[in-house]
């Protein structure tokens, strides 16, 4: 499938694998929305994409505001009647604790912005998404949702709840319209949430964000099946 004057959204895509994603769908000819909190971020992700010669438009919002989300989604259908490509990125990591010691108030943050706010994307824009003669949605996720981890159990089950939410939105779909969702483990990657898991780690010794956003790229431009997952070694 040709990206070519594709509509895309691309959450958390002021730095990291949000940011390389949305290069590499514009470099592929996609008119990329820019989601995130910070405007500074976003506009060096568009000032990149342009200078590549591709084109995008800066969203600055923070996604637990789902009222905010709403008037998104009504601007992308003013000004482009549908969406094709939907990347659900944005995350927090949040403080890795044993499960007792998990801070409620940040837990709760946490769900809101890994599970609540992915939700109320799909709600506000799957009216677009149905106007799209292939809709495809790429969906980031961990290792630890599928294998849980001592300290990991927040982050987890945020990453296995969003995986649950997305595939049956999927399935809800089929024979509705043509749209299919990708689970993407990046792997060990060179993030800023990477650094603060493991502080340690010489940054170089992992893919940098841009492999992986060449990878997600190439999947949503290929003919995947929905609930196709994707681990980027």
């Amino acid at each position: 499938m040709t990206l070519t004057d594709k509509i895309a959204l691309v959450t958390g895509a002021s730095r990291g694998i949000g940011a390389a994603t949305a290069k590499a769908l514009a470099a592929r000819g996609a008119h990329i929305v820019l989601v995130a909190r910070t405007p500074g971020g976003l506009e060096e992700t568009e000032e990149a994409i342009h200078k590549a010669g591709g084109t995008a438009t800066i969203a600055p919002i923070d996604l637990i505001d789902g009222d905010l989300i709403g008037r998104l989604a009504d601007a992308v259908a003013q000004r482009w009647g549908k969406l094709d490509l939907l990347v659900l990125n944005a995350a927090m990591l949040g403080t890795l604790a044993p499960v007792p010691s998990i801070d409620p108030k940040e837990f709760s943050r946490l769900l809101t912005l890994n599970v609540g706010a992915n939700q109320a994307l799909i709600a506000a824009f799957d009216p677009l998404l149905r106007r799209s003669d292939a809709a495809r949605m790429a969906v980031l996720t961990s290792s630890v949702a599928a294998t849980p981890r001592a300290y990991w159990g927040a982050y987890g089950a945020s990453k296995a709840a969003l995986e649950t939410l997305t595939l049956a939105y999927a399935e809800e779909m089929t024979d509705l319209i043509d749209l299919r969702v990708a689970i993407v483990d990046p792997g060990a990657t060179a993030t800023a949430m990477r650094k603060d898991a493991y502080p340690g780690e010489d940054p170089t010794t992992i893919k940098q964000p841009a492999a992986v956003g060449e990878a997600i790229a190439a999947l949503l431009e290929s003919d995947f099946p929905t609930g196709h997952r994707l681990r980027i070694g």
